[in-house]
């Protein structure tokens, strides 16, 4: 298994496919391993033509054998349009086999399916508690999600205090530009927490700095107003053009 791993990393597809496929073919403790990666090698074109049929085949292989990885794999095929085997329906049971063995990013996406009712019955409790499965083993996404919950009170009471409390957890944890614009904007506006253009403005810098367009809109229109940030056109122009390159047509209008 180190030879073939080595090779992968390396860029030696040839050797690692060698490798792995000696180890699918057996029956050891290493073979779920190595039938995933082989799934992921045609799922993602390394080495070999991208074939999401042999991807499909060598996941499900190595979902037999309970690989939380390949049954997450498994659910991306069937959620993708593009895959040949797009079924949402077919995305979610997957997604589902894996989430019930821990797995956060399946756990994450299944919260998305629920929100938003995709491949099953809309369903805002479920899709909270989902995101809470994930969010509490440091998923990003599910704990900007389940921030979005609890500040428009879908699917759990209304409760800013624990929407900002998510929100800066995926934002120092994983850095992400979403809660850090909703941050932002939560102090923009005193969204249960008192007004403060200054603590505003330091959360849009850092979402605009990750190239969010809104975030870089709303740094400009600070800049230009000089609300929470000395006023410079400059650095007004400076964000209003970025969010501008990018199609904001508010940001645009002002440039």
């Amino acid at each position: 298994m180190s030879e073939g791993t080595a090779a992968y990393d390396r860029g030696d597809y040839k050797t690692a496919y060698r490798e792995f496929l000696l180890l699918a073919e057996s029956e050891n403790v290493l073979t779920p391993l190595a039938q995933r990666i082989l799934g992921q090698m045609y799922h993602f074109g390394d080495g070999v033509p991208q074939d999401f049929a042999e991807a499909v085949k060598w996941y499900r292989k190595a979902a037999d054998h309970g690989d939380d990885r390949a049954l997450f794999r498994l659910g991306e095929i069937y959620y993708d349009r593009v895959s040949g085997f797009h079924d949402y329906a077919e995305a979610a049971k997957w997604f589902r086999k894996a989430a019930d063995q821990g797995h956060a990013p399946a756990q994450s996406n299944l919260g998305v399916m629920y929100e938003n009712g995709i491949g099953v019955p809309q369903d805002y409790s479920r899709a909270a508690k989902f995101y809470r499965m994930a969010a509490d083993q440091g998923d990003d996404m599910a704990q900007f999600n389940l921030g979005h919950l609890y500040d428009g009170g879908i699917g759990v009471p209304q409760d800013f205090t624990q929407a900002l409390m998510w929100y800066r957890k995926a934002a120092a944890g994983q850095g992400n530009a979403l809660a850090q614009y909703n941050i932002g904007y939560m102090y923009a506006h005193g969204r249960g927490v008192s007004q403060d253009y200054s603590e505003a403005a330091k959360w849009y810098r850092k979402s605009a700095a990750q190239g969010y367009v809104l975030a870089q809109t709303n740094l400009g229109s600070f800049y230009y107003n000089g609300e929470g940030v000395p006023q410079d056109y400059i650095q007004s122009h400076l964000w209003s053009n970025l969010a501008a390159a990018q199609g904001d047509e508010i940001a645009r209008s002002g440039v």
